[in-house]
């Protein structure tokens, strides 16, 4: 099975940020398992196998859409996703290209849990210092889970992009 179908099997529960957890861990296995087809879809060249790569990048940021919008993400879905697939990319080719030099157990959930203290928030904490920016968010990724029936498509736009912009940093 393939990074992004295999990812797309794994069973969504009601706590998007294990969910994450285990996403890393699911991609750490297949890597693992199939070394040589993962050095064909992930190691640096010109032109990477992009569409596997772009399907894995969209479910992960579905997964962190979750988190932004149970208030448990202190950036971008995007963002988070532009950090989080790298590292987890770059353990696992470290790990096929070296196995003897990267050969600890605990590399992985170390370089896991340093990107994930970056990109991660506790839910229900006020979003640093600026609250109406955290708020901005997780109303943002609820709206665009969920939807609502209470706006026109063209309200539901304006208040995207409202809500997009009180999520930029404030201007220096």
């Amino acid at each position: 099975m393939t990074p992004p179908s295999r990812i797309a099997a794994l069973e969504a529960t009601t706590d998007p940020v294990a969910d994450l957890y285990a996403g890393w861990d699911d991609h750490m296995a297949f890597a693992a398992e199939n070394p040589a087809l993962y050095r064909l879809m992930f190691a640096p060249r010109p032109q990477p196998a992009a569409r596997a790569y772009q399907r894995i990048l969209d479910l992960l940021e579905a997964t962190l859409l979750r988190c932004a919008a149970a208030g448990a993400l202190a950036t971008t879905p995007r963002a988070a996703a532009r950090l989080i697939l790298p590292a987890n990319i770059g353990v696992c080719l470290a790990r096929i290209a070296q196995p003897t030099l990267f050969d600890d157990p605990a590399l992985s959930h170390a370089a896991r849990d340093a990107v994930f203290t970056v990109v991660l928030a506790a839910p229900a904490a006020p979003s640093g210092p600026d609250p109406v920016r955290g708020a901005a968010r997780q109303l943002r990724s609820q709206l665009a889970l969920t939807g609502t029936s209470h706006l026109e498509p063209v309200e539901v736009d304006l208040l995207d992009r409202w809500l997009e912009r009180l999520d930029q940093p404030a201007p220096s």
